[in-house]
């Protein structure tokens, strides 16, 4: 117990460094109060175990990155602007995707940082460190899941006012609701409808707000996989699961799925870090 309260005492150093006090289970169980829904509450062990999420030691480790000079030019990611400005992180997350005017591109947060690494701190294109993408272990999921807790309970905003963003969000849309594949699935085969569930598993109705926030708050400790995933992982295994050709990382295919799905779940608290099954 002892050992237990000295890890988690940095962990609550590090959250109440931030602006936003709320812990992640807070965010979790308002929506739980507010919405007593099977898929947010199908899990008593992730419940219970969201306050020791491993999630969040890997963005302990995100944030000494974030904040170490590296790269072939020595700069920090403090000089990388996520949409708030270079530095700025709080509430920069739940602002994306969005359109950054030094690339002419819709980003969302692991294409942003992958032009960081590249064109800030100089890292090779094929560097171990910006082509590794998966795992607690990886500098991106470390990095990103950082990124992302200063985000933590606030509401899912990305700007919609540049013509590309809007562009991207729309061919989100249709490729979120387009059948294709040899199983003809789409994504509302598994969120278009209450109650429907894999397996043993309760999926959420993307027409439900206080579920939706909860399937599209990324990154996440996935307890079956041992490890924090990002929304880039999930969009692929969406599209592997429904049979479907496999969606390349960062393309912008992948970044106008999540547009799409970011703004379904407009107005809704994220959950960072979450946990899911």
């Amino acid at each position: 117990m002892f050992k237990k309260a000295l890890l988690a005492l940095p962990v609550a150093l590090a959250l109440g460094a931030t602006a936003h006090a709320q812990a992640p289970e807070d965010v979790l169980q308002a929506l739980i109060d507010k919405l007593p829904s099977d898929y947010l509450t199908q899990s008593e062990m992730n419940i219970m175990m969201m306050p020791d999420n491993p999630a969040l030691w890997v963005g302990m480790d995100g944030e000494d990155l974030f904040h170490t000079p590296r790269g072939p030019n020595n700069v920090s990611m403090e000089a990388c602007d996520f949409g708030k400005g270079p530095g700025v992180l709080e509430g920069a997350y739940v602002e994306l995707p969005r359109y950054f005017e030094d690339t002419g591109k819709v980003m969302d947060l692991e294409t942003r940082i992958v032009h960081c690494m590249t064109e800030v701190q100089g890292f090779a294109a094929d560097d171990p460190a910006v082509t590794t993408r998966h795992g607690s272990g990886s500098d991106h999921m470390q990095i990103q899941t950082y990124i992302a807790m200063q985000s933590n309970g606030m509401e899912w905003n990305n700007p919609l006012d540049h013509p590309l963003e809007k562009a991207m969000r729309d061919a989100g849309e249709v490729l979120f609701a387009r059948r294709a594949g040899m199983s003809d699935f789409n994504c509302y085969a598994c969120h278009g409808q209450t109650g429907k569930q894999v397996r043993a598993s309760r999926l959420p109705d993307a027409s439900v707000g206080e579920e939706w926030t909860k399937a599209i708050s990324w990154p996440a400790f996935r307890v079956g996989h041992d490890h924090v995933r990002s929304s880039q992982h999930r969009v692929r295994g969406c599209y592997f699961q429904m049979r479907q050709a496999g969606m390349l990382a960062g393309s912008d295919a992948s970044i106008a799925l999540i547009s799409y799905w970011t703004d379904v779940g407009r107005g809704q608290p994220a959950i960072l870090p979450d946990m899911k099954r």
